[in-house]
Formats: C-alpha cells, structure tokens, sequence
C-alpha cells in the first residue's frame, strides 16, 4: 500500500516522527516540506491530492499546525475525502462510515503516540458500506454537481 504524506512547517516533526512508524509496512511518498521553515499548507496538500486522484498513492495523510487547513484545502479536490481526525474513534469512523482517503492530523495538538494510533487505525480500518454506502454516494453527487477545475498554479 502507498501512503502520500505532506505536512507544512507546523506539521513537519510530527511527519518526520510518522515515517519511521510507517516505512515498515508501506510504501510512502513524501512530498514534503523538508524542514521548520514557514510554507503554505495548501501547497503540500495539493501534491498528496493530486497523487491519490492520479492512483499514485492509495491513502493520504497531511500534517499541519490543527490539521484544519490541510482538511480545508484537501476537500476542495473532486475525489478526496479527508477527514480531521483527533482519535482512534474518529480515525475509524472516518473510514468504516465516510470512506475517507486522506488522514489531517494537527502537529501542534497531537502527540506522537496519539498519532501513530490514530495513524494505525485509520491505515486497518475499511469502509462498511452497506447504509453509509447510500450517503457517500449522495456525496459524491453534490461533489459532481458543485465541482469546478482546481487551478494548476496556486
């Protein structure tokens, strides 16, 4: 399994400490940032959406200072449904109810532990289907009707 993972400046410990958890049982596609030095989040959430709209990647997990602007800007692209997560409970639900690809974790209000178990339960959970099946699919109508071209230059 291929795992993207991007967080911005406030996200970038947290990111760092999360691949070494991972990288013993996925693949993972770092697309930065690379270090402590201020960026914009949007930017790191665009590449992570873009590899899992284009099958590069099979779940995505973005990293900034509450994870609510990586949530933000990540749901504005057709084919991603990214949920902020802050537990193991909403880490599961995001997958088993809501069949969220992306994982938004904050780097300012989690900590490491937490995050790995969030990280793990979002990573083994999969979605149930059945009557959450029905609402997805309602989702993904709204998101056809209200789905405007993301601009390549942000």
């Amino acid at each position: 399994m291929k795992i993207a993972i991007g967080s911005d400046h406030a996200g970038y410990e947290l990111k760092e400490n999360l691949k070494k958890f991972l990288c013993n049982e996925y693949d993972i596609l770092d697309v930065g940032t690379n270090s402590t030095e201020s960026v914009d989040y949007p930017d790191f959430a665009k590449k992570v959406c873009e590899l899992i709209i284009e099958k590069d990647a099979d779940f995505g997990i973005l990293i900034c200072g509450t994870g609510i602007g990586m949530s933000i800007t990540a749901n504005k692209f057709k084919g991603i449904y990214a949920a902020l997560c802050y537990d193991t409970n909403t880490a599961s639900l995001a997958r088993t109810h809501n069949n969220a690809n992306i994982l938004c974790i904050g780097g300012r209000t989690t900590k490491i532990q937490e995050a790995v178990e969030i990280v793990n339960t979002f990573l083994t959970s999969s979605f149930e289907g059945g009557r959450h099946e029905r609402r997805y699919e309602k989702i993904k109508k709204i998101e056809n009707i209200n789905f405007k071209e993301t601009e390549n230059d942000l």
